[in-house]
């Protein structure tokens, strides 16, 4: 059975105002609890944020209860599955793991719930993205898979794709400095060393630009809180919708940074494990991309 196409939305808003109407007469909580299933798509990619943005012309649906496969209940795709690790591809505004304001919906809960059902224990958090940052997310499935991957760290290849405002001053180039996270929560960038800053690596490569913006891919040799948001935007090139550090655009409802591709040595068989996450459509509508 097909998902639910629903009607186009015909103005501006926020998904959870436009699915109240659209989803009549559903009422209020149960529009939240399919929204935060992540059964609903906003084109093509799922989304559970009741705040994010819909505009006229947006393709939404939602994928029915029988029939949706585990990628919709799950509300993001199993990229990579075995007895020790679990790589997903976690769609933007979903929490990796409970905060204070939100501890019951977040991928690790998700994948909790889904390994259990299926009698395969429970998984352990490797790594986390921001939560508005979508693409590849680690689990293990053992805590010694866990340790041995956490303790080997900077050895994984991590590779993200970013849409920036402008154009970097070259094509390709690396940053390092030295990363400190203030009571503000905001991360500043330094060159000198110091007690709490941490050392930063990342290496950039423009891909496209077109219409003000650039496509930007972003290697990082180490994975500090908002690294790639900080270095680019110490640039003059912040990611798009990343208004806390310095972004004034928005062009894709979302900020624009996506975890692409993920390559690690197995820690039980030692054999290279390598996933891929497809560039999501509305940025690669905003700068082109693979």
């Amino acid at each position: 059975m097909a998902d639910r196409e629903l009607p186009a939305p015909t103005a501006e808003g926020r998904l959870l105002d436009w699915l109240l109407v659209a989803l009549a007469p559903m009422n209020r909580t149960r529009v939240k609890e399919v929204l935060r299933s992540g059964r609903v798509r906003v084109n093509g990619t799922p989304v559970t944020r009741h705040d994010h943005p819909v505009r006229p012309g947006d393709r939404v649906a939602v994928a029915r209860d029988a029939a949706a496969p585990a990628a919709d209940r799950l509300g993001f795709a199993v990229v990579h599955e075995d007895d020790a690790v679990v790589v997903i591809d976690k769609p933007p505004g979903l929490l990796t793991v409970a905060t204070e304001t939100e501890k019951l919906d977040t991928a690790f809960v998700r994948l909790s719930g889904h390994l259990a059902a299926a009698r395969k224990g429970r998984p352990f958090v490797v790594h986390r993205l921001d939560r508005d940052t979508s693409g590849l997310l680690l689990f293990a499935r053992t805590a010694e898979a866990r340790d041995a991957l956490q303790t080997n760290w900077d050895a994984v290849a991590k590779s993200y794709l970013a849409v920036v405002e402008g154009r970097p001053p070259a094509e390709e180039g690396v940053i390092e400095n030295y990363l400190t996270e203030g009571r503000d929560l905001r991360v500043r960038a330094s060159a000198r060393p110091s007690d709490e800053g941490k050392r930063a690596v990342s290496r950039y490569t423009v891909l496209a630009s077109r219409g003000g913006y650039s496509l930007v891919e972003v290697a990082i040799e180490t994975g500090r809180k908002h690294q790639i948001r900080v270095h680019l935007a110490g640039l003059g090139c912040p990611v798009t919708g990343d208004s806390v550090y310095g972004a004034t655009t928005n062009p894709a409802g979302r900020l624009a940074l996506h975890a692409w591709k993920l390559a690690f040595d197995h820690p039980v068989t030692g054999e290279r494990v390598e996933g891929e996450a497809p560039f999501p459509g509305p940025l690669r509508r905003v700068a082109g991309g693979p």
